[in-house]
């Protein structure tokens, strides 16, 4: 990806162009999917034991999701792909202090410290889901394979898995709070450019704009995840609520 410190030059036709396509389709509704599926998990739970089959069907959503998404960091577009924007923890450094002396360079897709909070989140959030998919209230409702391990293990993943969330809402909390600070900082609007997937030609350089969302591969990625989960929950050892787990 092409690092901008100052605007790169453009041809006649390319500088008549205002904004630039750089986070495809399949990235943007994994996104604000995320988001609902995260809220509704939460939500759900706080709502009680009736509404427990509903938190299940979010947190199969938000484990969809972000499978799909390591998947798509491996074979996606351009800026969604992992080796796009993973750089060495010591860049990030670099340009949290760039940042701060108001001198950071421009990256068309995710800087070094959005790198780090992106792999951040999607690692919490799959071990989230997964501590999920073991989990055992002793009242009423077991996750899919609670009944695969025994109920000591599937209370302490219980029990990690209710910590886990506050951990992620205090990481959702920095991500707002630093998209917040960019747009004051850097004066680019990040929500906009995840809601249309373009931003200011003047912060993109020309090579580094997208040409297509691969919509096809993504659906295909996307239908493969949601079958795997849906299999694998269907032969999932029974477990009551207050058995033994095996």
């Amino acid at each position: 990806m092409t690092v901008i410190d100052r605007p790169p030059e453009t041809g006649a036709a390319d500088a008549q162009k205002a904004e630039r396509l750089v986070w495809d389709l399949p990235v943007r509704l994994f996104h604000w999917s995320l988001v609902v599926s995260f809220i509704g998990a939460y939500v759900t739970n706080r709502l009680g034991v009736a509404w427990f089959d509903w938190h299940v069907r979010f947190g199969y959503a938000v484990l969809t999701l972000v499978v799909f998404r390591v998947l798509w960091g491996l074979f996606g577009a351009k800026h969604a792909r992992f080796a796009s924007f993973l750089r060495h923890p010591r860049e990030a450094w670099f340009y949290a202090r760039g940042l701060l002396r108001g001198g950071a360079p421009l990256y068309a897709g995710h800087n070094p410290l959005g790198a780090l909070m992106v792999v951040g989140l999607l690692l919490g959030l799959l071990a989230q889901a997964t501590m999920g998919l073991f989990a055992n209230d002793e009242i009423f409702n077991v996750g899919p394979f609670a009944g695969a391990v025994s109920k000591e293990t599937s209370l302490l993943l219980t029990s990690l898995h209710r910590k886990g969330f506050y951990v992620l809402a205090a990481a959702v909390f920095i991500h707002v709070a630093a998209v917040i600070a960019y747009v004051l900082v850097k004066r680019e609007n990040l929500v906009r450019a995840m809601v249309t997937g373009y931003k200011r030609a003047e912060s993109v350089h020309p090579k580094d704009e997208i040409t297509t969302s691969r919509l096809p591969l993504a659906a295909t990625l996307l239908l493969v995840v949601a079958i795997a989960l849906a299999a694998l929950t269907s032969i999932a050892p029974v477990a009551s609520a207050g058995g033994d787990g095996f």
